[in-house]
């Protein structure tokens, strides 16, 4: 029932945006298009999180290092779109299964701890590697994305309805992922992992293998970032860049989704609005949040689906 009164809103959405570039302009398009990423990326975020249980910190370290593996590729090797693509995902899933072998075997605050530091080695890595990764500079000259793969029209608009096809691609694969059996044992684990370890599975492969899943998502919304912002640079790797993302899935509604998606859309709008009119945005927005977990501390989804339930019953209780 709470998917169906839930169902009119997601078809609006979808509507809205689908039709959205016909009606606003191309900074709002830009807007859109950052959305759209980020979503990819909190929600790749949300497979541990959220079903998993798993807190960490340097998510964002994945999608930095697939974004680079496109900027090295396709800037200094001249690679083509599919080389630059297969690239960034090979780079950011091996990564993802190689940090996983170190972090999946621990919980809680050392999980936390462990997946920022290896986070920042990230960082420091992309810092300090002049030579591949520009250090502070970056790298800039990404081609672009609508030359790349032969559209024959260029822009905002084109990459726009692109990045949108890979954020339905995606988000039906994770999806089928969080919905499958497998999934549901993550969210066992999640509730209770020595009650699924007495039950006879292996709680440390499930966990790994979500790991890498996210990985391999957080990668490809990597990957479409570097062909958008056509520049790299280490801010993508830090902490403030884990911290928003850690952020966006605790604001929209981790275990659904599509919260993590809402609560993307959620901060880059406020992040580009708020700063045009004030230097002090981070101010606001760290209230937002706080707000947000006090009256929601399970998220805006999950608070308008308790909402719902909540109506349900009340009109199901005789009077």
């Amino acid at each position: 029932m709470a998917w169906g009164r839930r169902l009119p809103v997601l078809i609006l959405a979808v509507a809205l945006l689908v039709a959205g570039p016909t009606f606003l302009s191309s900074y709002w398009v830009g807007l859109l298009t950052q959305m759209i990423i980020f979503a990819i990326l909190a929600m790749s975020l949300d497979i541990l999180l959220g079903y998993t249980g798993l807190p960490l910190l340097g998510h964002a370290g994945i999608f930095g290092v697939a974004a680079y593996t496109v900027a090295v590729l396709s800037t200094a090797y001249h690679g083509g779109f599919w080389a630059c693509v297969v690239g960034g995902i090979v780079v950011g899933t091996l990564l993802s299964a190689g940090f996983g072998l170190l972090v999946s075997h621990v919980r809680d605050v050392y999980f936390l701890m462990i997946t920022l530091a290896l986070g920042m080695v990230l960082w420091g890595v992309s810092y300090r590697w002049i030579p591949v990764t520009g250090g502070d500079n970056g790298i800039s000259g990404i081609p672009r994305l609508e030359a790349q793969i032969g559209l024959p029209v260029t822009g905002a608009v084109p990459f726009y309805y692109v990045a949108l096809l890979v954020l339905v691609a995606c988000g039906a694969l994770m999806a089928l992922f969080v919905s499958s059996p497998f999934g549901f044992t993550l969210r066992g684990i999640r509730e209770n992992e020595s009650r699924m370890k007495s039950l006879g599975f292996n709680t440390w492969l499930h966990c790994y293998i979500s790991y890498v899943v996210s990985g391999v998502f957080a990668s490809v919304a990597g990957i479409v970032w570097a062909y958008y912002n056509g520049f790299v640079s280490p801010t993508y790797l830090d902490l403030t860049a884990s911290s928003e993302l850690f952020l966006m899935v605790t604001l929209g509604g981790p275990g659904t989704l599509i919260g993590p998606a809402l609560g993307a859309g959620a901060i880059i709008l406020l992040k580009n609005v708020i700063s045009a009119y004030t230097q002090r945005w981070l101010l606001i927005l760290g209230t937002v949040y706080i707000v947000t977990i006090l009256a929601a501390p399970q998220g805006l989804w999950n608070l308008w689906g308790s909402q719902l339930r909540r109506t349900q019953r009340a009109r199901k209780t005789p009077t």
